[in-house]
């Protein structure tokens, strides 16, 4: 797996940062996040289940440049991949 970086939080220290990468294999989004507290947990529960593979995380908005990047790069190489 080729993990391309777009960036980490830009207000947290270097332990505990919220991350943002595009698998250069598939364009998949990978992310690194804090996990939901109960009450957005069971929020998102109201949606349906949360599988056991799956988890719920929470990304700063101040991320949202990165994460655009990101899902920008992302659309490319899906398109590159068809």
């Amino acid at each position: 797996m080729s993990l391309l970086f777009f960036g980490k939080d830009p207000d947290t220290d270097e332990d505990h940062c919220p991350t943002v990468w595009v698998d250069e294999e598939n364009a998949d989004l990978v992310v690194q996040g804090w996990k939901a507290d109960d009450a957005a947990e069971k929020r998102c529960l109201e949606t349906g289940p949360i599988p056991e593979a799956e988890a719920v995380i929470r990304l700063p908005a101040r991320m949202v440049p990165q994460i655009r990047r990101a899902c920008d790069a992302a659309e490319r190489s899906a398109a590159e991949l068809r």
